[in-house]
């Protein structure tokens, strides 16, 4: 992934790429930054915020490999903002605006459960989780299925009607524990609308998934 792909960021990429992802997860590697920015993007057109403190909460706050199995999850964003926040005071950054992007590092994770307060926080919350829902959500789910040991599907039960949820032993299950759950907290109204979308799509593979088995 080329700095040029974070227009119009580019410099700021250019520093930030090599600290951006760590780890062999295919959930969470550039590719998923890149979508990341560009939902950012597209909410930050709409909702205003700092551009740069934006984009470098974006481009680091996956900047350390935390397995969702791992007892640790819960502290992955805080362990995150702690490094991206060292990477930028080496880089000279300023004090306010270093707080400023650790702040949407800790407060973006889903695990974390800690609310966002600035804008540019917000619009990182709902950008990540963009990514969580509709066709690409729907690919991590499945890939973050597979790493884990996950089956697809319980055969004999599905929709869990007769037993409890398990997304850690069937992918599906995962859709409704959580995945369903993510349009109604989204920050922004930018970041709303979009997620109305992904959220039909996404309901639309469960849909068709259903269908065939």
């Amino acid at each position: 992934m080329h700095a040029a792909s974070f227009a119009p960021y580019e410099a700021l990429a250019e520093k930030l790429i090599p600290h951006a992802a760590e780890g062999d997860d295919g959930s969470h590697d550039l590719a998923h930054i890149h979508r990341v920015f560009r939902n950012a993007m597209r909410i930050h057109a709409q909702e205003g915020g700092n551009g740069t403190v934006l984009a470098a909460s974006v481009l680091l706050h996956d900047c350390v490999a935390v397995e969702k199995n791992s007892p640790l999850r819960a502290q992955a964003s805080r362990i995150a903002a702690e490094k991206a926040s060292g990477i930028l005071a080496d880089l000279d950054w300023a004090t306010a605006d270093i707080e400023a992007v650790a702040h949407a590092i800790l407060t973006h994770s889903f695990s974390a459960n800690l609310p966002p307060e600035t804008r540019e926080a917000k619009i990182l919350q709902d950008a990540d989780r963009l990514d969580a829902i509709g066709m690409a959500g729907a690919a991590r789910c499945f890939y973050i299925a597979g790493r884990l040991g996950s089956a697809l599907y319980d055969p004999e039960d599905p929709l869990a009607k007769n037993r409890p949820l398990d997304d850690r032993r069937f992918a599906i299950d995962h859709f409704e524990n959580k995945l369903f759950k993510l349009a109604d907290g989204f920050q922004t109204e930018a970041g709303r609308q979009l997620a109305r979308e992904r959220h039909e799509r996404l309901q639309q593979v469960l849909d068709m998934f259903l269908d065939e088995i």
